[in-house]
């Protein structure tokens, strides 16, 4: 349905634009899109009546009609359209060959379509962005046109809702508002500022996940920023992970590179001590900071950056306590889910397929298949749900990755759990075993909460910037009715303050109401206001930002009602 979509506004396009070449125009998750090179930008008004013709297409249902070709016909019939010929120039030799026409459009499609344009559903044209085509910058740009179609109008109009809620979630625009993060050209692209809001936020997250991993037997360690090349070539990471590595740095015949990744570092630091199966496993963490460099086109706020902060780990282990091991990062991982209200999940086990071996992934098919069935034993033992995903592994071993939802149904890539049976091995790293001898430990791999940006990006969209009670940058704001109580105001703030809560109290000269409002915007939990009253009895008036108030609440069963929201870290006001 919505691949025929993206025909039908293909036809509408070539009416207003006789001359327009054509790329490609799949079907995508929720919609379609169509890659167009066209003699001028499209406009909003250009949508609009691209998406009129559409509407006239199929109210004439016109019949999608299939046609195979031989190769020379197609070159003829496509002769100017330089993509489609590209397309078909690069087909194998016998690949079929065929074309759908409906009404007067005719396009290079192996198919399937519906039975007739009247069959495509509501549908409504999104927005237009640059595409280079074949994802190469060195090629043309193009036109990427996105729309969505679904089977109902009712349909459609719940999509365009949650489009809508997105708009109003979108981190970048909370972010900018609640005073959390920016960027700027001066620093450059992709590298995150975090004003001393979002600082906080940062150091919140981290605190809490070091003292959740110390309890799990985690030790933290630091490895820096720098590291000589021939590392990542001993590792294999070089090969594999080269085009998102920044450039080389030399010093004299020495080669550098910002540290991508972490596990070449921690293998050494393993290998720099002997090591007994008595202190396996053996499980090193990590708060580093990363560097990869992603396409300029491929940044998207706190979601894609170039510099990053992450809770790395590796776990070195015997063959006999991996399942255990693995099982408990998996355990890790949903406990993290329930503090940060994350509901909806997916765990999938991304394996490798075999036309890789030797290319992108470690040449040896047995420990492959093993260690693949030794993480389907652990999820099944365990009763983890999860699906497969064929070809996705690491290039050192198969991996469970996590797929989350936010609160209006965004979906991201979190957290992965690795295992690594080849990297070990390549650093010669062993430990003396139950009978004297050297063994080499097999490695997990896991970050648990992606990128501490990526997560900061979910959850200001998942809370709509209306963080849980610990994790807020202010907690309070003390909102003194005249300037009469600014003194019991501001006294109140210190004693919160001097009991670890973030609290503030606005002497500023605006009016009560104003200060209100201002606390309401910056999603403040809690809003103490204070007057003669209030003075005289040692008591607060309190207002929640969701509305809900308590008048006359004595200051000390305030103290503990927040006390104990901070403690259990409850999502709850």
């Amino acid at each position: 349905m919505r691949h025929s979509a993206a025909h039908v506004m293909a036809e509408a396009v070539q009416e207003m634009f006789p001359g327009a070449k054509f790329a490609i125009g799949p079907a995508i998750e929720n919609g379609f899109y169509y890659d167009f090179d066209l003699p001028r930008p499209l406009t909003p008004d250009d949508l609009s009546a691209i998406e009129e013709r559409m509407h006239e297409h199929v109210a004439a249902a016109e019949p999608f009609l299939r046609a195979e070709v031989s190769r020379a016909s197609a070159l003829e019939i496509f002769a100017d359209q330089p993509y489609k010929l590209e397309i078909i120039n690069d087909l194998p030799e016998d690949a079929p060959i065929s074309t759908y026409r409906q009404g007067s459009f005719l396009d290079l499609c192996r198919g399937p379509h519906v039975e007739d344009t009247s069959r495509i559903g509501a549908f409504k044209l999104l927005n237009v962005a640059g595409a280079y085509w074949r994802g190469d910058e060195n090629r043309p740009m193009l036109q990427r046109v996105y729309g969505t179609s679904w089977p109902t109008q009712k349909e459609l109009e719940d999509y365009l809702y949650r489009l809508e809620e997105a708009r109003k979630r979108d981190h970048r625009r909370i972010g900018r508002e609640l005073g959390l993060f920016t960027f700027s050209e001066d620093v450059g692209p992709g590298i995150p500022l975090f004003f001393p809001k979002g600082e906080m936020v940062r150091h919140l997250m981290e605190s809490y996940v070091r003292e959740t991993q110390t309890r799990y037997g985690y030790q933290h360690v630091w490895t820096g920023h720098l590291v000589k090349e021939d590392l990542y070539r001993r590792s294999g990471h070089l090969e594999h992970y080269s085009d998102v590595m920044f450039p080389v740095m030399e010093d004299e015949e020495q080669r550098f590179r910002l540290k991508p990744m972490n596990c070449p570092s921690h293998m050494t630091l393993f290998n720099a001590q002997l090591h007994s199966y008595r202190e396996l496993p053996l499980r090193f963490a990590e708060f580093a900071t990363l560097y990869r460099y992603e396409k300029s086109g491929e940044l998207f706020g706190l979601m894609r950056v170039r510099s990053m902060q992450m809770n790395d780990a590796h776990i070195y282990c015997t063959e006999e306590q991996f399942e255990q091991e693995f099982m408990a990062v998996i355990d890790l991982y949903r406990y993290y889910f329930e503090v940060f209200a994350i509901d909806k999940f997916v765990m999938r086990l991304s394996t490798h397929h075999r036309k890789g071996l030797g290319k992108k992934y470690i040449d040896n098919e047995r420990l492959w298949l093993k260690t693949e069935e030794m993480v389907r034993r652990a999820m099944d033992n365990g009763g983890v749900p999860y699906v497969e995903a064929p070809d996705e592994a690491a290039f050192y071993g198969p991996k469970i990755d996590v797929q989350i939802w936010s609160a209006i149904g965004r979906e991201f890539t979190l957290a992965t759990n690795q295992v690594d049976f080849a990297v070990p091995a390549r650093f010669d790293l062993v430990y003396t075993n139950r009978e004297g001898k050297e063994e080499t430990p097999l490695c997990i791999h896991r970050a648990p909460l992606s990128t501490h940006e990526r997560m900061i990006g979910f959850l200001i969209e998942h809370f709509a910037g209306a963080f849980p009670v610990w994790l807020a940058p202010q907690q309070v704001r003390v909102i003194p009715i005249t300037n009469d109580h600014n003194g019991y105001a501001a006294q109140l703030a210190q004693q919160l303050q001097a009991a670890g809560v973030r609290a503030e109290a606005d002497l500023s000269s605006e009016r009560m109401n104003a200060k209100i409002r201002d606390a309401q915007l910056m999603k403040t939990p809690y809003m103490l206001v204070v007057g003669d009253q209030e003075m005289a009895n040692n008591t607060v008036s309190l207002r929640k930002r969701n509305g809900e108030r308590v008048n006359s609440m004595d200051v000390g069963a305030f103290h503990a009602l927040i006390k104990e929201k901070i403690e259990s870290r409850a999502l709850t006001l």
